[in-house]
């Protein structure tokens, strides 16, 4: 899961790189040719509604999903491994709420023919259904976290669930900077 964080990840920041370009394109041909190639503020919009859905897979498989970790780390083992157990049901239970309310969005889009209200008039199936791509994969990915964390916690392997699913602490993102850094 870690490659696909990397790829995504990689995708998205070349895909808001491009659209910076774009952005800057636009800007100068506006004011020194008097020309617009229109759109932009439309393709940020995708742009940004597809990366932020895939986003929200790309924290969960790094664990960087904000939390509130001043008691945590003081809690016995059992607890944090229930914290986190818990913080994981929440995850999946969020994921799946997207799933549905996007549901509900992609079939009126569907039914209404929707098209954006833009110079492209682009039919807005085509940018929902990466959005809600990307949010059908973080429910998948969240429901099986909850299963393996339920399938630990019922198996009473607590420091299994705290290896998995405890939030990164300062120490390990220090420690996976510097093995970064040193790889590169």
């Amino acid at each position: 899961m870690h490659v696909f964080a990397r790829v995504a990840s990689w995708l998205f920041g070349i895909s808001l790189v491009a659209l910076s370009f774009f952005v800057a394109a636009e800007t100068v041909s506006r004011k020194l040719f008097n020309f617009s190639f229109e759109g932009a503020d439309e393709l940020g919009g995708y742009v940004l509604a597809i990366g932020s859905s895939l986003a929200f897979t790309v924290a969960l498989v790094e664990r960087a999903h904000v939390r509130i970790d001043f008691v945590h780390g003081r809690l016995p083992l059992k607890a944090r491994a229930v914290l986190d157990w818990l913080a994981v049901l929440s995850l999946a239970a969020f994921g799946g709420f997207l799933v549905y309310v996007g549901y509900a969005v992609i079939v009126d889009t569907i039914t209404y023919g929707s098209v954006a209200p833009t110079p492209w008039a682009t039919p807005m199936i085509y940018p929902q259904a990466g959005w809600y791509a990307g949010y059908v994969l973080f429910a998948v990915v969240a429901v099986g976290y909850a299963l393996y964390a339920t399938w630990l916690l019922v198996r009473g392997r607590f420091s299994d669930i705290s290896a998995a699913f405890d939030p990164k602490g300062a120490e390990e993102e220090l420690r996976e900077e510097l093995e970064e850094v040193e790889a590169r």
